[in-house]
C-alpha cells in the first residue's frame, strides 16, 4: 500500500511536520486534532507519554520544536489552571524559533478547543499576533486540514490578528486621516458589541442538564432521596427522543461545587439547566424546579409541587413535559408510558430502591454490593411487579457473583438470570431489564451471541442512555466490532463528559482495537478526572506494553502496585525489560491474593513469556471454572501469540462468540 504524502518535508526526513503541544487534560482533544491530520497524511509530533524526564526526552522535544514545520499549541481553560508545566517549555522553544523567521512566514497556529478567548488567555503574546482557530473538544474538519496543508506547502500565509497601515509619506491630508478614524471607530465598535475573539457558545437546542436537587428536609440522612429523585427525573427526560440529557455521572460532579451554571453548562455542553430542591415530610413531598437558559442566563419556567409519594411517577412525567414544552420540542408517541415504564406506586418501596441506589453508586467492587442487594429486596418485597427494582437487584448480583468464590459465584449468577428475566417479564420493553440480562450472559454464562442480542435491544430501547451506550460499545468492541463500538462509547461521551468510566471504556475499546496511542490519550483523560484511577495506570501501562515502550509500560503500572490489573501489567513487562526475578515474583503475588480465580490472566501472561504450553493450560483452567476474563479472549492483544495454537482456535469455537 503506498504511504501518503508527507506536507511540508520529504518521507526520509525524521522530524515530523506539525508539533502538537498541549497540557495533559486535553489529550483526549489533542488526539483527535492528530488523527484528522494524519488522515490526511500530516506527520504530526504528538507526545502522549506524560512520563517526561531526563536529558534524552529533552533533547527529543527540543529536536522536533526545531524541525517542525507548524507548531499548533492547544489553548484551553486548563492551561489557565496550570501556571507551569512542560507545555510551557514548549511554547518557549516555539517561540525563540520564531524570532529567527521572517513575518511572513507560518509557524505558529494556535488552536482553542473550548470557550477560552484569546485576550484572557495566559499565553505568550507572540500567540495573540496570529489568527486562532476554534475546534471545539478537538472536533477537526475537513477545512482545517487543507488550511494546515496550504500553511505547510507555502500556499498561504499566517494570517495576523490586525496589520500596520502602509506609511506612504510622512504627512497625511485631513481627509486622508478621517477615513481611517472612520474605518478604526467602526472596528471598535464591532469589537465592543460582538467580541469576535470569545467563542461562540452554540450547545444543542434541546440539550440540558439536570443538577443534583438541594436536600431541604433538614436531615442528611435523606440525601439519597433528593439524589435518587434527580437521578429519577433525569432518567425520565432521557426517555424523550428528541432531548439530549447529560448523564447521571457528569452531572453530580457538580454536587457542592457553588460552580456558576454558565461554567457548568459549557462543561457539560448543555443549552438548559434544571436544578431544584426537595423537601420531604413522611409520605409527603414539595419539589421546587426551575429551567434556566444556559446561553442567556433567562429562567425559561419554574414550577412548586407537593405531592404523596405514591404519585412520584405522575410527577416525573409531569416535569419531564413541563421541561420538554419549555424547550419547545413537540412529544411523540405516548410519553408518559415510556417514563413510567417498569416503576412503582408504592411509596415504600420507591423509597427503598433509592436507597438501594445510593448504595449501589457508592460500592467499589463487586464484594461490596450486599447492602445495595438487601435494599432492592425491600423494594421487591413491598412491591412484587417493581420491574425496576428486579432489574436493579440483576444488575448486583451479577457484580457480585463475578468477584465471588465457587460455589457462591455461580449461586448469585443464578439470581441474577432470574432477576433480570422477571423485569423484562413485568416491562418487556424496559431497557435496563435487557442490560441486566445481557450483563448475565457475558460475564455469568459466557453466552456473548445472547448477551449481543440482549446490548443491542437495550440500544434499541434508550438511545438516549449513557449507560446504555457505554456498555453496548464496550461489549461491541470486544466482540470484534470495535469501530461500531468505539462509535458508541464516544456518543456515551457526549452525555457524558465527566465521567471516568466512559473514557474508560473508550480507552478499553481502543485498546481492543490495537489504536493504543488514541488508547494512552484517553486514559490519560480518565486520569485527569479521577487521578486515583487504578484501571486506567494499568491500561495506559499495557496500551505502552503494546507498542513495545516497556520503561513507560513500568512507569504507569507502577503507579498502583496494589490493583491486580498493574500486577499482571508488570509480570509482562518486567520480563521484556530482563527481570525475570521481578516477573516471577509479582506472578507469585497474584497468584497468591487470587488463586486460580485470576486463571485467564495467569494464560495471558504465560502467552508474554512465550512459555505456550503453561499458557494453554491456564486457559483450560480458566474455561472449566468458567472465568468472567474469557469475554476479552477475542480481542485481547495479549492473547495474540496463542491465535494460531490449535486448542487456542478450538477454546475459541467452544465459546462461540459471534461474528
Amino acid at each position: 500500500m503506498k504511504r501518503p504524502p508527507v506536507w511540508g518535508r520529504s518521507v526520509a526526513e525524521a522530524s515530523h511536520a506539525v508539533f502538537l503541544s498541549y497540557a495533559s487534560q486535553d489529550a483526549e482533544a489533542a488526539q483527535k486534532i492528530a488523527g484528522a491530520l494524519r488522515a490526511g497524511g500530516i506527520e504530526v509530533f504528538l507526545d502522549q507519554s506524560e512520563l517526561r524526564g531526563g536529558d534524552a526526552w529533552d533533547q527529543k522535544i527540543r529536536h522536533e520544536i526545531h524541525d517542525c514545520v507548524l507548531f499548533i499549541p492547544i489553548v484551553s481553560q486548563h492551561i489557565q489552571e496550570r501556571l507551569e508545566g512542560y507545555f510551557r517549555r514548549e511554547w518557549k522553544l516555539a517561540i525563540d524559533r520564531s524570532h529567527d523567521m521572517a513575518e511572513q512566514k507560518a509557524f505558529l497556529v494556535p488552536v482553542v478547543v473550548d470557550g477560552t478567548g484569546d485576550q484572557e488567555a495566559f499565553v505568550p503574546d507572540a500567540f495573540r499576533a496570529v489568527q486562532w482557530t476554534r475546534l471545539p473538544a478537538g472536533e477537526t474538519p475537513p477545512e482545517f486540514v487543507t488550511r494546515i496543508k496550504k500553511l505547510l506547502s507555502g500556499e498561504s500565509a499566517p494570517i495576523p490578528t490586525a496589520r500596520r497601515p502602509s506609511v506612504t509619506s510622512r504627512r497625511a491630508s485631513p481627509l486622508k486621516l478621517a477615513v481611517p478614524a472612520v474605518v478604526l471607530a467602526a472596528v471598535a465598535a464591532y469589537l465592543l458589541i460582538e467580541k469576535p475573539w470569545t467563542a461562540k457558545f452554540a450547545p444543542p437546542a434541546h440539550s440540558v442538564a439536570v443538577l443534583p436537587f438541594v436536600n431541604m428536609s433538614g436531615d442528611k440522612e435523606q440525601e439519597y432521596f433528593s439524589d435518587g429523585l434527580t437521578e429519577e427525573l433525569l432518567n425520565s427526560l432521557a426517555k424523550i427522543n428528541e432531548l439530549q440529557v447529560a448523564a447521571r455521572t457528569s452531572a453530580f460532579s457538580f454536587k457542592g461545587t457553588n460552580t456558576d451554571i454558565g461554567t457548568i453548562a459549557h462543561k457539560l455542553n448543555v443549552a438548559s439547566v434544571l436544578e431544584g430542591s426537595v423537601r420531604r415530610s413522611g409520605n409527603t413531598v414539595r419539589i421546587t424546579t426551575q429551567l434556566i437558559n444556559a446561553v442567556t442566563g433567562f429562567h425559561l419556567w419554574s414550577e412548586t409541587y407537593d405531592r404523596d409519594l405514591g404519585d412520584v411517577l405522575k410527577l416525573e412525567t409531569e416535569i419531564a413535559g413541563a421541561v420538554a414544552s419549555a424547550l419547545k420540542v413537540s412529544l411523540l408517541g405516548d410519553v408518559a408510558a415510556k417514563i413510567e415504564l417498569g416503576g412503582t406506586h408504592n411509596s415504600a418501596a420507591f423509597d427503598a430502591r433509592l436507597r438501594g441506589r445510593k448504595l449501589a453508586i457508592a460500592t467499589h467492587t463487586g464484594k461490596d454490593s450486599q447492602p445495595a442487594i438487601a435494599a432492592y429486596t425491600d423494594a421487591i418485597g413491598l412491591d412484587p411487579d417493581y420491574a425496576l427494582a428486579f432489574a436493579d437487584r440483576s444488575i448486583a448480583f451479577t457484580s457480585y457473583a463475578s468477584e465471588a468464590p465457587e460455589p457462591e459465584n455461580r449461586e448469585n449468577f443464578e439470581k441474577a438470570q432470574a432477576d433480570a428475566q422477571k423485569a423484562i417479564a413485568l416491562a418487556p420493553d424496559l431497557a435496563e431489564g435487557h442490560m441486566a440480562l445481557a450483563a448475565y450472559f457475558q460475564t455469568g454464562a459466557l453466552d456473548f451471541a445472547r448477551a449481543n442480542d440482549e446490548y443491542e435491544r437495550a440500544l434499541a430501547l434508550a438511545p438516549g442512555n449513557a449507560r446504555v451506550l457505554r456498555n453496548s460499545g464496550f461489549n461491541a468492541a470486544l466482540m470484534g466490532r470495535v469501530e461500531a463500538g468505539i462509535a458508541a462509547i464516544r456518543r456515551a461521551l457526549v452525555l457524558d463528559p465527566l465521567s471516568r468510566n466512559a473514557h474508560s471504556a473508550l480507552g478499553r475499546a481502543l485498546y481492543a482495537g490495537r489504536q493504543y496511542q488514541d488508547a494512552i490519550a484517553t486514559y490519560q483523560g480518565a486520569l485527569s478526572l479521577d487521578p486515583e484511577f487504578p484501571e486506567a495506570y494499568a491500561y495506559r501501562g499495557l496500551a505502552y506494553y503494546a507498542l513495545a515502550e516497556f520503561e513507560h509500560a513500568r512507569a504507569s503500572c507502577e503507579t498502583r502496585l496494589d490493583d491486580w490489573l498493574s500486577q499482571q501489567c508488570l509480570a509482562a513487562t518486567y520480563e521484556k525489560l530482563g527481570r525475570h526475578t521481578n516477573a516471577e515474583d509479582m506472578l507469585a503475588k497474584i497468584k497468591t491474593a487470587l488463586g486460580d480465580d485470576a486463571a485467564y490472566q495467569y494464560a495471558a501472561i504465560y502467552a508474554q513469556w512465550g512459555n505456550t504450553p503453561k499458557a494453554l493450560e491456564w486457559l483450560d483452567t480458566a474455561m472449566r471454572l468458567r472465568d468472567t476474563g474469557l469475554r476479552n479472549l477475542k480481542t485481547d492483544p495479549l492473547m495474540d501469540p496463542l491465535r494460531k495454537e490449535p486448542r487456542f482456535q478450538a477454546v475459541m469455537r467452544e465459546l462461540k462468540f459471534p461474528e
